[in-house]
């Protein structure tokens, strides 16, 4: 039998999740957590199982769901109120809360939801700001708790980071991670540090864009489209560090450097860890060893490889050509 999973909070990220596990067959309750008279919670539960709903017929439309089985999925998830969370959480296998990014609000309706589900459930917080030992204080039985940080749209993005604690017992990661990997996603870990692994690298490339259209580098138009067909584009296939190893971190060394002197600005610069691998011979694909260990592998076929995926990817964007004979 699949995991019960429960969703504390029926905004926008509780009712995405909700999909997602709805979609591969699990059974879902939103628990709404916010204290309401009746009336205003037939209201929002209506609009949460519309939204699920209309959620779903648009996987149909963009042929990721046959449309016959729309009503199946919706069906499997319940929205509940507040009052009935004491007879639903402790049948859940696995609970995220959704609460709204306030310290203390999470800390509240974490302590009280982990009183009222038990001992047995593993709790994760979907928080993007508040690190998971800011947290753990107000869970019994927290060796249970970690956070598992979700990328909007929940239903489309495959990344999860998982954020274990100080007191996150290992297992607890792994089942976690098990139960993610079997619903289609890819989950990662990282350290419980501010801004986990996407949010921090986003906010750089975001205010860096931002900063150019304010330096009348380009207008936001080609900005943009510089990101999808170039950065984006590399990026999506190869990963960031992967991609210095494939050109060498040497080359970011001596880019860095230019970058600092002409832009006199030294958040351009490489971080010590680059001068350590080129120091060490770490240098990338060309020298066996840079962020991966490419002792062994095929270089001829993995570069193949890696080009038939780009080639995959300019069809799917509508700009393969064919050659001129």
């Amino acid at each position: 039998m699949k995991p019960v999973i429960g969703c504390l909070g029926a905004g926008r990220m509780g009712r995405g999740i909700a999909v997602v596990f709805a979609f591969a067959g699990h059974q879902v309750v939103i628990v709404d957590f916010k204290q309401r008279e009746a009336a205003a919670f037939d209201v929002l539960a209506a609009e949460a199982r519309a939204e699920i709903r209309s959620t779903l017929e648009i996987l149909s439309r963009i042929d990721l769901l046959p449309k016959e089985l729309v009503g199946t999925i919706a069906d499997r998830v319940t929205v509940v109120s507040r009052q009935e969370a004491g007879s639903v959480l402790p049948r859940c296998d696995v609970v995220f809360e959704e609460m709204p990014e306030i310290l203390a609000l999470k800390q509240a309706a974490l302590g009280e939801a982990s009183r009222l589900a038990g001992p047995g459930p593993i709790i994760a917080s979907t928080t993007s700001t508040i690190l998971v030992d800011d947290l753990a204080g107000s869970i019994e039985h927290p060796a249970r708790f970690l956070n598992a940080h979700w990328l909007n749209p929940a239903f489309l993005v495959p990344l999860i980071e998982l954020s274990p604690g100080r007191l996150t017992a290992p297992e607890v990661t792994a089942r976690l991670k098990a139960l993610l990997e079997g619903i289609g996603k890819v989950p990662v870990v990282c350290a419980a540090r501010p801004g986990y692994i996407v949010p921090r690298i986003q906010s750089l490339a975001m205010n860096e864009a931002a900063r150019m259209v304010e330096e009348g580098v380009a207008s936001a138009e080609d900005i943009d489209k510089a990101v999808i067909h170039g950065f984006g584009f590399r990026f999506a296939i190869l990963g960031l560090l992967e991609f210095i190893d494939w050109g060498g971190g040497d080359i970011l060394h001596h880019a860095s450097n230019y970058l600092v002197g002409a832009l006199g600005d030294n958040r351009y610069a490489a971080p010590p860890i680059i001068a350590t691998n080129m120091r060490e011979g770490r240098i990338g694909m060309k020298t066996g060893q840079g962020f991966m260990n490419y002792e062994g592998v095929d270089l001829a076929a993995y570069r193949e490889q890696r080009l038939a995926a780009f080639a995959s990817a300019l069809r799917a964007m509508g700009l393969a050509r064919e050659p001129v004979a």
